[in-house]
């Protein structure tokens, strides 16, 4: 196992839970075992969300969980200046117009409520793929054709590769929002092309996400994150069984550092969560419950 470069990923749109903080210590560990270096990679384009406070507290939450990066903004001020994914809005449009210049792409104008109506899954069945709708209409989402049974090839950290359909969940996926802004899976496979990531970390619950991406990247011929390896880690659940979310502020590290709580606590947490048999006390322990 050996890699060059992974990253972080967070997005300042709420205080980071326990669930943020398993997903970081696992990508430390799996950088140090692999002797990846580490790109701190801040996703701020949903302005709607986005929060000084919670920018600034990204940067707190890895010193706290005393987490240090190779790469990445130093702080909130170098961020909004040198790292913003404002600063590579050409880079996303540039993507955009290549996909949409090979007839990947095409223009959809379906509301969620729209949706849920057309399919009780609420899944996107492609209803606005054959409508011709004007590439430069307004309020209109631009999707990418994903096809039918198209197989993407995904490898693990074990250069392990299997091919898989892709989901109907992920199936003709937003490449680019209404309000004309370039949506989550263009911009990170973007970015993490653009910086050379070839390790990426995440949970479970992101695997249909990260087979969009694979995808995307396959249609625009990017070579570079086709061979990029992918480790899913287990989702932490709080006591009621479900995932831990942003909304749910008492898991967040803000608040359980402003309620006093030392990192060796927080480690304790962890492993409870983590259901393992030995207490996790530090960085050390917690590595040591992981298997790769």
């Amino acid at each position: 196992m050996n890699f060059k470069l992974t990253r972080i990923a967070p997005t300042p749109s709420g205080y980071l839970h326990l669930g943020n903080a398993y997903s970081f210590l696992v990508t430390k560990a799996l950088a140090e075992k692999s002797g990846a270096k580490i790109l701190l990679r801040i996703d701020d384009l949903d302005r709607e969300r986005f929060r000084m406070e919670y920018l600034a507290d990204i940067f707190e939450t890895l010193d706290f969980l005393e987490i240090s990066y190779d790469l990445g903004p130093k702080g909130p001020e170098d961020f909004l200046v040198n790292w913003t994914q404002l600063n590579r809005l050409d880079l996303y449009r540039e993507a955009l117009e290549k996909l949409w210049t090979e007839g990947c792409l095409f223009s959809c104008t379906c509301s969620r409520k729209k949706i849920s109506q057309m399919n009780s899954s609420g899944y996107y069945l492609g209803h606005c793929l054959d409508r011709n709708i004007s590439k430069t209409k307004k309020e209109a989402a631009w999707r990418i054709n994903t096809f039918e049974d198209e197989l993407v090839k995904i490898q693990d950290i074990h250069g392990k590769s299997k091919e898989e359909v892709l989901p109907e969940d992920v199936a003709f996926f937003i490449v680019r929002k209404k309000d004309e802004m370039p949506a989550y899976q263009l911009t990170s496979v973007i970015d993490d092309t653009h910086y050379g990531v070839d390790l990426i970390v995440r949970g479970k619950d992101l695997y249909n996400s990260s087979l969009a991406q694979v995808f995307l990247a396959k249609s625009l011929k990017d070579a570079a994150f086709e061979k990029v390896s992918f480790y899913h880690h287990p989702i932490l659940k709080g006591p009621d069984g479900k995932k831990l979310a942003k909304s749910d502020g008492s898991t967040s590290i803000q608040f359980l550092r402003k309620s006093g709580k030392s990192l060796e606590e927080v480690y304790h947490l962890l492993g409870k969560m983590m259901q393992v048999e030995k207490p996790i006390r530090n960085f050390d322990e917690f590595k040591a419950a992981l298997a790769f």
